[in-house]
C-alpha cells in the first residue's frame, strides 16, 4: 500500500539522490510535498485515500431498499427541482431540500418512482431565475428525441453486467505495455458510427492477433462535439452514448480481458467543455463552483475550462471519478490527458524547457502536481497492477517516480518529443543530410530512472491539417503507387522508411511502444469528423481495414511487418534489457547499430547506399545470424540477405571482436550469436 502522509525530508532526499541537478530547488520540492501531506490531511485525515473517493456512491441517482434518491453539489442554488419523464417533465413538483456543504438530496418512495432509461434534468434555481442542468455524477447522457435535447438518463440495470475476468483483472501488470490507441467511433470500415460491441466482436481479435498487449481507448467519457476527439467533456462519469449504452462498454473490456489484453482509459481531467446546460459550467449558476474564477479559468489557446484543484469538492469530484473506472468498467489504468497544460499557469505554450528554472517558477501550478499525486496513489490503491501514463510534454523531473520518492507518481509519460522529431526530419531535412547522433539522442534520452513509451505518430498526426508519416515519405504516390506490382524510388522508398522508423523507435524504446490505430499500415487517409463543411460525411472518420486484407495493395505488407515487429520484440523480451546500447553510429554512412538483450540490432537509414562489408564491432567473439529482417518478402522486400548464412566472429586490428556483414540500404537487420554444440 503507497502512504498516504509523505515524509517531507525523506521523500525530497530520495529525489535528489535520483536526479542531483534538482538540489538547488529542494525548497520547491518540499513545498510541493508538503502541500501533498496538507491536503491529505484535510480531505481524508487518518483514512485511507480510497475511501474519499466515493462521490460516485452518494451522488448521482440511486436506488434504495424503498425507493431511489438524488443528490447534487449545487452550493450556489436558492432551489432545487427533479423532472424528467417520471413527472411528466413537471419542473417544479418534486423539489429537492438542502443539506449541509450545499448538497441537495430528494427521496422518492416506491421502486416505480424512478425507472432504468427514464430521462431527467435538473432545475436550478439562482436569484430568481432557473435554468436546466445534467446531474454532474449522471452515468448516461444521451439526447433525448422528444425533449429534442441532451438529457441525464437513470441507468440502474436490474439485473448487474456479470462479469467474467476474475482471472486477469487486477491480478496481472503489463510490465511494458504495447499500445494500440483507439477510437470506437471510426473503429469500422461503414461511413458512421462504430460501437463498442462491433469494436468488441471485430477489432480486439486484429488487435490480439498484431500482438499489442494494451488498448487506449480515447474519446469515451461524453462529449457533445464530436470532432473534439473526445477531448471536450461534459459528462465525466457517462461513457460516451454514440457507441453504445455503458453495459455494452462492459461488454468490450470484458471481452478484452478474457483475451488476454489490457484497457486503458484515456481521461481528460486537464480542462472541461465550457458548454453551458450540459456540462459542469455554471452547474449551480456560479462561474467557479468546479473551476478557476476569471480569467485563469479558461484556457485560452482551447476555449475550455481549468478546474481548481485547490478546491477539496473538486478533487472529490476527480478522484471518484477516477475510482468509478476502475471499479465500474475494470479499466486496468488510464493515459492523463493534457498533463503539460495542468502543470503551468501558462500551459506550457511556447515554452522549449531548456534549463530547470523552468519547471520552478510561480508559473508552477502546485494544486495540479498535488492532484496528480494523489491521483496516482489512488489509482494504484484502488488497483496495483494498473498503469497510468502521463501526456506530458515539458519533461517535468520526478513525473515518474514514486512520491515516497519525491515523484508524482506516474508509471510511464509519453516521449511526444520523438514523433515531432520524426515529423520534423521527414519534413524539413532531406535524407543525405539526417543526423545520426542526434536521431540517437531524440529517441533514447530519458528522466533518471523514469520510464517512457515510444512512438513514431499518434492520432495526433492522422488529423486533417497534418500528415502521418507514410503520407509525408510518399507524397502524391500514396494516391497511385501502393499497387504491389507497381515499383518508383519515392514509393519503395517510402516503404521501406516507414517500416525503419518504427522498428527503430520500437526497440530502442525505454518501456514501451504506442500506434494508433491503422498508422500500423499506414492508412492513406486523414481523419476529419463529420461537420457543416463535408456534409457531414463520414467518410474520412473510419478505417479502411480492407485496405490491408485485399491481397494486392502495399498496406498488407506494412500490416505484416508491423505485426511480426510486434511478436519479435515480445518473445524476444527485448524491453526486459533497460536500455539499448550504441555500438557505432555513422553519420557519413547513415547507419546506427545498437547492442540489447543480447541480441544486435543494424539500422541503415541510407536511402540509396548499401555497404558490401560492414564491419559490427560488438566486443563480442562469437557468429552470429539473422533473426529478423526488415526486407524479407513477407513485407515487400527482396531478401537480400539469408537468414541462413552465418557470419564468421573475427577480430578486426583496428576494431576487435566482431563480425562482417553485407547491410543494405534502408534495411534493419537483428542478429543473435549462434549457440556452439
Amino acid at each position: 500500500m503507497i502512504p498516504s502522509i509523505l515524509s517531507v525530508k525523506d521523500a525530497s532526499d530520495a529525489l535528489l539522490r535520483i536526479d542531483p541537478n534538482l538540489t538547488a530547488f529542494r525548497g520547491d520540492i518540499e513545498m510541493r510535498l508538503q502541500r501533498h501531506n496538507d491536503t491529505m490531511n484535510r480531505i481524508a485525515p487518518g483514512a485511507h485515500l480510497s475511501s474519499f473517493a466515493n462521490g460516485h456512491q452518494y451522488f448521482g441517482v440511486h436506488r434504495t431498499k424503498t425507493g431511489w434518491v438524488v443528490r447534487e453539489w449545487l452550493p450556489g442554488a436558492d432551489k432545487v427541482w427533479l423532472t424528467g419523464d417520471f413527472n411528466s417533465w413537471d419542473r417544479f413538483s418534486t423539489p429537492l431540500k438542502r443539506l449541509d456543504g450545499g448538497v441537495w438530496e430528494v427521496e422518492l418512495e416506491g421502486k416505480d418512482a424512478l425507472q432504468h432509461g427514464q430521462f431527467i434534468r435538473l432545475v436550478v434555481g439562482r436569484d430568481g431565475n432557473s435554468f436546466d442542468r445534467i446531474p454532474a455524477y449522471i452515468r448516461r447522457a444521451p439526447l433525448d428525441l422528444k425533449m429534442r435535447k441532451l438529457c441525464g438518463q437513470v441507468w440502474e440495470p436490474d439485473e448487474p453486467f456479470q462479469w467474467e475476468d476474475e482471472k486477469t483483472y487486477k491480478k496481472v501488470h503489463v510490465d511494458h505495455p504495447l499500445i494500440y490507441e483507439a477510437h470506437i467511433g471510426m473503429a469500422q470500415e461503414k461511413e458512421g458510427f462504430g460501437t463498442y460491441r462491433e469494436f468488441a466482436d471485430f477489432n480486439l481479435e486484429r488487435i490480439k492477433q498484431l500482438g499489442y498487449n494494451t488498448i487506449q481507448l480515447m474519446a469515451i467519457q461524453e462529449h457533445p462535439y464530436y470532432g473534439s476527439f473526445g477531448y471536450q467533456v461534459t459528462n465525466f462519469f457517462a461513457p460516451c452514448n454514440r457507441f453504445g449504452d455503458p453495459e455494452d462498454l462492459k461488454y468490450l473490456i470484458n471481452k478484452a480481458h478474457k483475451m488476454g489484453l489490457f484497457v486503458l482509459l484515456d481521461i481528460v481531467h486537464s480542462h472541461a467543455c465550457p458548454n453551458e446546460g450540459e456540462g459542469l459550467l455554471k452547474q449551480d449558476g456560479t462561474e467557479d463552483q468546479y473551476f478557476l474564477y476569471g480569467e485563469r479559468g479558461w484556457h485560452k489557446a482551447w476555449g475550455t475550462k481549468l478546474f481548481n484543484y485547490g478546491k477539496t469538492e473538486v478533487l472529490h469530484f476527480l478522484l471518484s471519478n477516477l475510482k468509478y473506472w476502475l471499479d465500474d468498467f475494470h479499466f486496468d489504468g488510464f493515459r492523463f490527458d493534457g498533463v503539460t497544460s495542468m502543470l503551468y499557469e501558462d500551459h506550457g505554450l511556447g515554452d522549449a524547457f531548456t534549463s530547470y528554472e523552468q519547471y520552478f517558477s510561480m508559473n508552477t501550478n502546485i494544486d495540479a502536481l498535488v492532484y496528480l499525486t494523489l491521483a496516482n496513489e489512488l489509482v494504484h490503491q484502488v488497483n496495483p497492477c494498473a498503469i497510468t501514463i502521463a501526456e506530458e510534454m515539458s519533461g517535468y523531473p520526478g513525473l515518474c517516480i514514486e512520491p515516497k520518492e519525491g515523484g508524482i507518481g506516474f508509471d510511464d509519460r509519453l516521449s511526444m518529443g520523438i514523433p515531432d522529431y520524426w515529423i520534423k526530419l521527414i519534413k524539413d531535412t532531406p535524407m543525405d543530410d539526417w543526423n545520426m547522433g542526434k536521431l540517437w539522442y531524440e529517441l533514447t534520452t530519458c528522466r533518471p530512472k523514469e520510464k517512457s513509451i515510444s512512438y513514431a505518430e499518434s492520432h495526433d498526426q492522422a488529423l486533417v491539417g497534418d500528415k502521418t508519416i507514410i503520407f509525408r515519405l510518399a507524397d502524391a504516390e500514396m494516391y497511385t503507387g501502393m499497387d504491389k506490382v507497381y515499383h518508383s524510388p519515392a514509393i519503395d522508398n517510402a516503404i521501406d522508411m516507414h517500416k525503419l522508423i518504427r522498428f527503430i523507435t520500437l526497440t530502442s524504446s525505454r518501456n514501451g511502444y504506442l500506434t494508433f490505430m491503422g498508422n500500423e499500415f499506414g492508412h492513406p487517409e486523414w481523419i476529419d469528423f463529420p461537420r457543416e463543411g463535408n456534409g457531414w460525411s463520414h467518410k474520412y472518420a473510419r478505417r479502411q481495414w480492407s485496405l490491408a486484407s485485399n491481397g494486392y495493395l502495399k498496406y498488407e505488407w506494412l500490416d505484416h511487418f508491423d505485426e511480426d515487429m510486434i511478436h519479435f520484440v515480445e518473445e524476444h523480451r527485448i524491453l526486459d534489457d533497460p536500455q539499448p546500447e550504441p555500438i557505432w553510429i555513422d553519420q557519413d554512412k547513415k547507419i546506427i547499430s545498437f547492442q540489447r538483450a543480447g541480441l544486435i540490432f543494424l539500422f541503415n537509414l541510407n536511402y540509396r547506399r548499401s555497404e558490401p562489408h560492414f564491419y559490427v564491432s560488438c566486443g563480442r567473439s562469437a557468429d552470429f545470424h539473422v533473426i529478423f529482417s526488415s526486407d524479407d518478402k513477407r513485407y515487400g522486400g527482396s531478401e537480400r540477405v539469408s537468414k541462413d548464412y552465418v557470419y564468421p566472429g573475427q577480430v578486426h586490428p583496428d576494431h576487435g571482436a566482431g563480425f562482417e556483414i553485407y547491410l543494405p540500404a534502408r534495411t534493419a537487420l537483428v542478429l543473435e550469436a549462434v549457440k556452439q554444440n
